[in-house]
């Protein structure tokens, strides 16, 4: 998978939905997956032509999860090489310690910590962010993403709706966009096994065991059925949600 195709999508969703202005400083949540370094690079790479002059830097949360009482480690070869790939793009890259998974696991104990921790994270990165002189988020959402919590919405919470490609968070005057709405996860997968990303595994202990997962399994399964399902999904919540059709 080449850059320029992703470059494509992510410049179209750029321009639709007005996500960048003159002077802009990015914070791209880099989680060491594959669609935030994917984010990560494009991101950088449209900065070097897009009209809009902006700048972009890549934060990190440390999750602490060496420090539970039973420790669990990420792969500290693979965070070497994303640090090691930021600099050489010539990336600032933070990384910020916190003790997130042992107040999940330790302290709260919690057998269902992936909405606190959705949460706790969104709320170190944002401060983090601004703390760094940053007045917007970028994250690694793709378009797999927004249809799989369309229906997270539907099937658990009884309604209709998705994050939006852009969000004002007013209380700290911090906006978080999501360039990669127009991307398939499939882009994303090709390109980080062409490009031979440095992916960083997810020790988390509930990972793979999510609602989010089911519902990813529940996507990927019907567009089996109906090639076109994911894109009438798609295409519903642009239209109905996001405000625009076309892509």
């Amino acid at each position: 998978m080449e850059l320029k195709r992703i470059l494509s999508r992510l410049r179209k969703c750029v321009d639709d939905f007005d996500m960048i202005q003159d002077g802009d400083k990015i914070a791209v949540g880099l989680s060491g997956g594959k669609d935030s370094l994917t984010l990560l690079i494009a991101l950088d790479a449209l900065a070097k032509f897009y009209p809009k002059k902006f700048e972009v830097i890549a934060i990190s949360l440390d999750l602490g999860f060496d420090k539970l009482d039973e420790p669990l480690y990420a792969d500290a070869e693979k965070v070497a090489e994303v640090e090691r790939l930021c600099a050489e793009k010539s990336i600032q890259l933070i990384i910020k310690p916190t003790d997130i998974a042992k107040i999940l696991f330790d302290i709260r104990k919690e057998k269902n910590p992936c909405s606190l921790c959705a949460k706790m994270r969104r709320g170190a990165l944002n401060t983090l962010a601004k703390e760094l002189g940053c007045n917007k988020v970028a994250l690694g959402h793709h378009n797999e993403d927004a249809v799989e919590t369309f229906f997270l919405s539907l099937f658990y919470e009884g309604r209709i709706g998705c994050f939006k490609p852009v969000t004002h968070l007013s209380n700290i005057d911090l906006h978080v966009i999501r360039p990669l709405l127009y991307v398939s996860e499939d882009y994303t997968i090709g390109y980080a096994k062409s490009a031979n990303l440095p992916i960083v595994h997810n020790p988390c202990p509930a990972d793979g065991y999510t609602k989010r997962q089911t519902m990813k399994e529940f996507v990927r399964d019907k567009t089996r059925e109906d090639e076109s399902f994911k894109m009438r999904v798609t295409g519903a919540i642009r239209k109905d949600i996001w405000g625009t059709t076309e892509v």
